[in-house]
Parts: C-alpha cells; structure tokens; sequence
C-alpha cells in the first residue's frame, strides 16, 4: 500500500497517511463517506451519493485520480480525501471531497491530507487547485482551511446544491 509518512514538531513519525491502491480499501472510503460520522450535512445531493458510491473505486483506473486515508489504531477510516486532474488534462486539479469523522476533528488531519493532494498535484506537474464547498453554516470551517492553505474565493453559484444553498468557488495557483 503507497503512503504517507508525516512527521511532528519534533520530527518524529506521526502520522501515515494512504493512497488508496485497492478495491477493498475503496470500499471502506465509500462506507465511510455515506456514515453519520464524515459530514455535518447529510442532505446529500443525488450526484454526491453517485460520487460517494463510485468515485473511489473509479479512481483506480483513472490517470491522476486519487484518494488519500488515514486509520485510527484500530484500523478505522477516520479521514478521506481526494482529487482528478481536470478532464482536459491540462494541469488543473480539482480537489474533491474532505471528511473527517466527527470524533477526530481539530486535530490536524485535513491539513495532513491536504498536504498529500498538494504534493501528488505538484508532482504530476499540476499549475493550480480548484476546489468548491457550500455556503451553509457548517461549511465555514472548510472555507476557513481553504483560505489558510492560499485559496482565494473565486465565485458564487447561487442555488447550486439545493434552493438556497450556493457553491463557492475557491482556487489555489501551483505555479
């Protein structure tokens, strides 16, 4: 399995985190993000539970699709992300979904697993990140990390998930 080795302040092993490599683990990642336990929302659209479902067994056939995880000691997904180049293959990458189970939040993984989708895009030669989230309330965290990890809200959609629900656009230059 391809992973991860995060160090701490001290520049000890904290934390592994993995590149999704096999169906049996893209399993776990759709488990995960259709449980009570990843999003504060669970007012999923349609084409989220579609995504959820079939998203992280399809990117492992797709060139520069990827997943990335991290388990609790017990061996439990506790957080998820992930990322595809956009379909013109031109460099641009779209970063997907981020969840992270409610029991483990504040303590530093959405940053971790953010570094991986950053280092994999640098890597395969990707000039920016665009990623998008929702306007409601229990959005405002996600907005806040997008914001200290150099995104910059680019546009509004109004109405986009459901009635009164917007995306907000954000990007981020790689270059």
């Amino acid at each position: 399995m391809a992973h991860y080795q995060f160090l701490d302040e001290r520049g000890e092993p904290d934390m592994q985190v993995h590149e999704l490599t096999n169906e049996e683990d893209a399993r776990r990642i759709t488990e995960f993000y259709l449980s009570a336990s990843s999003f504060d929302d669970q007012r999923h659209t349609p084409g989220e539970l579609e995504h959820f479902r079939n998203a992280p067994l399809l990117s492992l056939t797709q060139r520069n699709h990827r997943h990335w995880f991290i388990e609790n000691d017990a061996g439990d997904i506790i957080a998820v992300t992930s990322c595809k180049e956009n379909e013109h293959q031109s460099g641009g990458f779209l970063w997907d979904y981020l969840a992270v189970h409610r029991e483990y939040r504040r303590h530093g993984f959405a940053k971790i697993l953010f570094q991986a989708l950053e280092t994999f895009s640098r890597e395969a030669g990707g000039r920016y990140i665009l990623t998008y989230t929702c306007d409601l309330p229990e959005y405002l965290p996600i907005q806040k990390m997008f914001r200290a990890n150099g995104f910059e809200l680019i546009g509004t959609y109004p109405n986009y998930y459901y009635e009164g629900e917007a995306r907000l656009a954000f990007y981020k230059t790689l270059l």
